[in-house]
This record gives structure tokens, sequence and C-alpha cells, in this order.
């Protein structure tokens, strides 16, 4: 990058590079998230380690060791001190390489230009002209109070669900989700605190299927939902959340609305990119039980 980023990983997080640069919006460039591809390659040089044992042990798996290999990125001495001593290659694939309670140097090529991505949404979100068209700031935000309630609500009651049920770990999630859901709803209702609620907020029959767009799916519900599945859920209602904003940002003849929807929609991606961290997170330790976690 142009610029060193100093960035810090919360005690027992078991994320990996990838992750961790995601939730920081920092673009290290990747495709597969499998180790598979190369597409992450960093270089990773621990600061104050004054020996190479005085770095973590690690266990670089198979596609890693292969894929480094076949990039040119790691010596056959590098890959001897992984096998017999557990020591990290100067080079890894940030999809496959978790943070330790260490301090470490990422550097990384790619497009120092490339500006941020944004989630994807279908070119119908801008361009639709039917269904909701709001006219005006309040109008707006009482539909965004409406949003952030109706989440707020029913990640709440998911989250009591999986607790009766007896699913604690999705029980957790959900109850962080609501948890950020409440705080949108905060700012929203901060923002329309001189509207009146009962005139402005909308009631459930505007909304299609009279849902609002951040309901999750019903497999929610599941009382066998693991946390994977959990987020997966989760990530459809905040999705639906982000085109709703950008299809009204798109479509609105008010300049006001346009320019808050727009900000809300930012708000929605910064939701997306802690989700899509943790489900990369969980799959990852899906697909590699062999390694321990650290909590």
């Amino acid at each position: 990058m142009a610029r060193d980023i100093t960035v810090y990983a919360i005690a027992g997080d078991r994320g990996t590079i990838l992750a961790i640069a995601k939730e920081h919006k920092i673009p290290i460039p990747f495709d597969c998230q499998d180790g598979d591809c190369g597409s992450c390659v960093v270089e990773v040089e621990h600061l104050y380690a004054p020996t190479k044992y005085s770095k973590y042990g690690i266990a670089l798996t198979e596609e890693e060791k292969e894929t480094l290999k076949q990039l040119g990125k790691i010596t056959k001495e590098e890959i001897y001190e992984a096998e017999v001593n557990d020591m990290p290659p100067r080079h890894r694939l940030a999809c496959q390489c978790f943070v330790r309670n260490e301090d470490i140097m990422v550097r990384f090529a790619g497009d120092e230009t490339l500006p941020a991505q944004a989630p994807h949404v279908t070119p119908a979100a801008k361009i639709f002209k039917g269904g909701i068209k709001l006219k005006t700031v309040d109008e707006f935000l009482g539909y965004a109070v409406k949003i952030e309630d109706d989440a707020a609500t029913h990640f709440y009651e998911l989250a009591e669900g999986m607790k009766a049920c007896g699913n604690d770990e999705v029980a957790k999630l959900f109850y962080q989700l609501a948890g950020f859901s409440r705080l949108h709803l905060k700012e929203a209702r901060e923002r329309a605190s001189a509207l009146d609620a009962d005139v402005v907020v909308p009631p459930d029959y505007v909304w299609p299927d009279q849902a609002t767009p951040e309901r999750t799916s019903l497999m929610a519900a599941d009382a066998s939902l693991s946390r994977l599945d959990a987020l997966k859920a989760a990530i459809l209602g905040e999705r639906r959340g982000y085109e709703f904003y950008v299809a009204i940002g798109a479509t609105s003849d008010n300049p006001d609305v346009t320019a808050l929807a727009k900000e809300f929609a930012r708000e929605e991606t910064e939701h997306l990119k802690i989700l899509e961290a943790s489900i990369t997170r969980e799959e990852w330790l899906l697909a590699h039980p062999e390694v321990p976690a650290f909590d």
C-alpha cells in the first residue's frame, strides 16, 4: 500500500489476515478464499522476534504449501522448517494465515488506486421505478426507523428462541446482531426526533410480503442451526437492507433523500463486511479442523 496502516485484532479473535483486512477496509487482493488461487499472497514480517524460534509455531496446510510452491514464494529450507519445526515461512496466503498474539508487518502487492468495492447489487435495483418511492426526508427516516426496529426485534426473538432450544452459540450471535440493529435504530430515531412516529412510521402492509428488508429467512428459526448457517441467514437480510437504501437513493427525486439513503447504504456496507469476514473465518475453521482454535 502507499502507506502503512496499523490495526489490532481483538484478544481471542480467530480471524485470518484476510478477514481482518476486510474488516478494516485494507484492499488485499483475493478470490477463492480457500488457499487454491494464490491471489492473496502476502509477505509477513514478525516484529520483535530476535530469532526464528521467537515466532509462534504454525500448522502449514498442504493446500497453502503447494500454492506457495507454485508461486515460487517458499524455499526448500522454509518447507523443512515448517514441516519439522512448525516455523512460518516469509510468504503466506492471507486467507490461510491466522493472526496470533504477536506483532507482525504484512506487505502485499495490488492495485493501490483501486477503490473499495461496494457489495454487489443487481442493475435493476438502481433503475426500478415501482414499489416504494420516498419523497421527503421525514418519510425516509420513518422507513429507516421501521427497518431497524423490526430488525432488532427480529434478531432478539431469534436469540431467545435459540436460547430456549439450548443452542447458546447461535443465540449469542443473534443477541449481538440485535445490538447492532439497536445502535442503528437509535441513530435513525435521533435523526427523526422531531417526527410524529405514529404518522410517519409505515405499517407492515406497505412492504413486499409484509416484511421489512432486513428480516432473515425462515431457516434462521431452525433450532439445529450452526453458527455458520446463522451468519449466512443474517447476511441475506443485511443485503436486502443495503439494496433497499441503494434503490431509494437511486430513484428519489429529492436530493436530500438521496444523500441520506447513500449514507445509510454505506453503513449497511460496514455490517456486510463484518458478516462476510465472520463467514470467511467460520468456513476456514470448518475446512481445517486440524488447526487448534485459540480463544
